[in-house]
């Protein structure tokens, strides 16, 4: 995530100027009136109140209807903190909806971008603890930890195959999204001495370490990732031109033996394509976080699987994650007073519909 300023620092800008008393410049973007459904602290409402001094600000629970359907009409920005519901939708004038989570894809609706409305996330508040959860993924592949406790258990000393197992260092990681989470990730498998190809829609700025830097929107493909890479990790943002990327195809390119490390959204991968690719021995153990159905049904054969490492969309927290989001929201008024491009926007082509 990119460093933003602490709450403790002397405010600038826009906000510099509300503090002195100053009037905003009538070419700025002004806040009349936020309306927040987030479930902060006392402690960390005022902080976020503070953001936001020459406008009226209200909270709502987030299962109060009637409240919000009163206090939205006349909001300029909305801070929510779940999805994007019907609630504010309707006859209203807002102008900046803000999802206090990173997954935006049950948000970002077409009807939202009709309207004009800046919509945006709190991508990167547990960047660093994603970046680690791949590593878990990965070194549990390394590691094969299913073998290592089986033989603990029965108290077995050594594991059959173990001498051909291989750890990270000198293999090859391909990140398929360069995000907040795909750029923590590639800082912590640098300094495991991986070799790193990093894959995104836009061009890759910095991070001069990575073998390739692959960029979608100047024509590059993901063959050179899957031919190359031991590990392939999802990093990626679910939508209708993401839904099941991995697929048969994709498997079918990846380097014999590759492990799938989804950390992404369940449907980016297609379920029934990675069993065939497990069973084909096409790729040798997979690491996932997220399924296309959760909670991930009680009968599906993915549970009881070997070469599996699942973990029920839970991610160990960040400390103060609430405030980390409070830094994000911070910089994005910031941004909006000043028309500047704001942090987590999504667009239209980061639509899902399926």
């Amino acid at each position: 995530m990119k460093e933003l300023r602490s709450s403790t620092e002397e405010k600038g800008g826009a906000e510099a100027d509300i503090c002195k008393g100053v009037r905003l410049d009538d070419k700025m973007n002004q806040i009349k009136k936020v309306i927040a459904t987030v479930n902060y602290s006392q402690d960390d409402l005022r902080e976020l109140r503070a953001i936001f001094p020459e406008s009226q600000f209200v909270h709502v629970d987030q299962n109060d209807t009637q409240g919000i359907l009163r206090e939205v009409a006349d909001a300029d920005v909305a801070i929510l903190e779940a999805d994007l519901d019907e609630r504010f939708l309707g006859k209203n004038d807002l102008k900046w909806i803000h999802c206090n989570h990173a997954g935006l894809n049950k948000s970002a609706r077409p009807e939202v971008f009709e309207r004009g409305i800046i919509l945006t996330g709190s991508a990167g508040r547990s960047s660093p603890v994603l970046a680690e959860h791949c590593v878990y993924f990965m070194l549990n592949a390394c590691y094969h930890t299913h073998e290592l406790l089986a033989a603990q258990y029965n108290h077995q000393w050594g594991v059959e195959g173990a001498s051909r197992w291989r750890g990270l260092f000198g293999r090859t990681a391909g990140i398929i999204g360069m995000g907040n989470n795909g750029k923590m990730l590639a800082q912590r498998l640098h300094a495991f001495g991986m070799d790193i190809i990093g894959y995104d829609r836009y061009e890759i700025e910095g991070f001069d370490y990575l073998k390739y830097k692959l960029n979608a929107s100047q024509g590059d493909t993901l063959d050179v990732l899957y031919a190359e890479s031991d590990f392939v990790i999802l990093c990626i943002a679910l939508t209708d031109k993401t839904y099941h990327l991995i697929d048969d195809e994709a498997f079918s390119k990846m380097k014999q033996g590759a492990v799938l490390v989804n950390m992404a959204r369940g449907a980016v991968v297609d379920t029934a394509a990675l069993i065939r690719a497990l069973d084909s021995g096409r790729i040798s153990q997979a690491g996932l976080d997220v399924f296309e159905q959760e909670p991930l049904p009680s009968d599906s054969p993915l549970w009881d699987r070997r070469d599996v490492y699942i973990t029920p969309h839970t991610t160990p927290a960040v400390p103060h994650r609430a405030g980390r989001c409070i830094e994000i929201i911070r910089e994005n008024a910031r941004r909006y007073r000043n028309g500047e491009e704001m942090l987590n926007r999504v667009y239209p082509q980061d639509v899902y519909t399926k």
